[in-house]
């Protein structure tokens, strides 16, 4: 997938001076002989090993002139807090710390570590500076446990440092009849995140410039017939309309993305789009969110963002669904497996067309129904449909409330493998606890009507990522017996 940070992960070794230097490095050394043996890609171990201020700017120069973009501090022993600190500090990028085990009684007698200690005095350190780090649930690890989480923060790492470099690119105006996708934009400058509003007929006119690109539009729409085969190219009257799109997207992708290295879209999508391009947008959308710039509907700048995260936790495609309408008893195959969800807890995710082929059980092109009630079917060809595929999902929004407070949910589940009966790009969704997480946290906090979806368990990823990003307001599904704030005890 482009449009994706690649992680260069720096193993930055620290070593109090009243202890020996080389229990450090030799810990260090066996930590990255076991990242060499589990395969983890862009590993490196810092030649410069931490013992005071001087080591510390060493070290920096060496992660500047590597390209190194995260770092695990490691405490080989207890650790100097303060040097250690100072290196995240002045760092800047995303920044973990881990803390060598004892290896076995043999070295209690003269080469004990005492990093258990260390971890402690590191934690007051970095609240003394107003750090955010990185701290795993078990920071104390032997270099096979190590592979995990240094595994796990490569893919909160890669969250983190897209969102500090991300561009969303906004055309037309934020629906009126749907006012959720209306939050104020000030939270995602305070994330880092650049904003571009611009105006419906700039894309009209970057897709008429397109048109003179013959043999790029070719190009484009042969790959697309490839892709969907004579059985899926339902319209093949519209692809080269597509093609173009799609082309006049990636040039301003490209062209626009100016100090950001990523960028993502939030697109109008109707009312006025078709009769004006002939055709629905949502195959391009699917593609380009496919090959990792999502492309949200109705503008939802908020949208674009939590599809953007998806992608970079879980390095899958992924995609925006309305959490759109309950699934009737009929729908159910008997005796069916709800994967620990009962049948409060589902619901069917659905968009007109805009999740990808790959993300897909069966799809083709159609043309979009809800639209077609109010103007031509001819003019609203051009959606992908169909059921999205069964598998892991993850769904996800970080949004502003409508007093600038960012605000986020997650929640686990399946995307089941059962009909839905239904048209659009649609799926059964599977989450346990959803009937009283939708009522009191996506209802109760007022979350608007799209969510972004993993197609991958990346819970955990995203939780640690949106609090190294600075967002405390993380909600996530209860368990029965335990009540959210305001549920009515007397009303289960």
């Amino acid at each position: 997938m482009i449009n994706q940070p690649i992680v260069k992960l720096g193993i930055v070794g620290v070593s109090r001076d009243c202890f020996p230097i080389s229990l450090t490095q030799a810990r260090v050394a066996a930590l990255m002989a076991e990242v060499k043996k589990a395969g983890l890609p862009e590993v490196y171990d810092c030649p410069v090993t931490i013992e005071n201020e001087k080591d510390t700017m060493k070290a920096l120069d060496w992660a500047k002139k590597n390209g190194i973009n995260a770092v695990c501090m490691f405490l080989g022993n207890f650790g100097p807090e303060g040097p250690t600190t100072m290196f995240i500090q002045k760092f800047q990028g995303p920044a973990m710390v881990l803390a060598a085990k004892e290896e076995g009684k043999a070295n209690l007698a003269s080469d004990r570590g005492d990093a258990l200690c260390g971890v402690l005095n590191f934690s007051y350190s970095v609240g003394l500076r107003r750090l955010r780090v990185y701290i795993p649930e078990y920071p104390n690890v032997t270099p096979v446990e190590a592979i995990k989480e240094l595994a796990d923060f490569r893919d909160i790492a890669r969250v983190v440092i897209g969102m500090r470099n991300l561009k969303v690119i906004g055309f037309g105006p934020r629906p009126f009849d749907f006012l959720a996708c209306n939050a104020p934009i000030q939270p995602l400058y305070d994330l880092g995140v650049e904003v571009q509003e611009n105006s419906e007929l700039d894309l009209k006119v970057q897709y008429e410039k397109m048109a003179r690109k013959s043999s790029k539009i070719k190009a484009i729409a042969a790959d697309m017939e490839k892709e969907l085969g004579p059985k899926r190219n339902t319209y093949p009257e519209i692809i080269n309309k597509m093609a173009q799109l799609e082309l006049a997207l990636l040039d301003w992708y490209e062209n626009n993305k100016g100090a950001c290295n990523y960028a993502v879209f939030a697109n109008k999508c109707w009312p006025a789009w078709q009769p004006v391009f002939h055709f629905e947008p949502c195959y391009v959308n699917s593609r380009l969110t496919g090959r990792g710039i999502p492309v949200a509907c109705e503008v939802d700048l908020y949208g674009a963002v939590s599809e953007f995260m998806a992608e970079c936790a879980s390095e899958l495609p992924a995609t925006l669904l309305d959490i759109n309408n309950s699934v009737p008893d009929d729908v159910l195959p008997k005796n069916a497996d709800l994967k620990g969800a009962t049948a409060k807890d589902l619901y069917m995710g659905f968009h007109c067309g805009n999740t990808c082929s790959q993300c897909m059980k069966d799809c083709k092109i159609k043309y979009q129904l809800i639209q077609a009630r109010l103007m031509s079917p001819d003019i609203t060809k051009g959606t992908l449909e169909g059921q999205i595929k069964p598998s892991q999902t993850t769904m996800f929004r970080l949004q502003s409330n409508s007093d600038a407070k960012l605000v986020s949910y997650i929640a686990e589940g399946h995307f089941l493998d059962i009909d839905p009966c239904s048209f659009g790009g649609i799926g059964i969704a599977a989450i346990p606890g959803f009937a009283r997480f939708y009522r009191h946290v996506l209802i109760g906090k007022r979350f608007p009507h799209h969510g972004a979806y993993a197609f991958k368990n990346v819970g955990k990823i995203l939780f640690e990522a949106l609090h190294l990003l600075g967002v405390e307001d993380i909600n996530t599904p209860l368990p029965a017996g335990q009540l959210y704030p305001g549920e009515n005890p007397f009303a289960i």
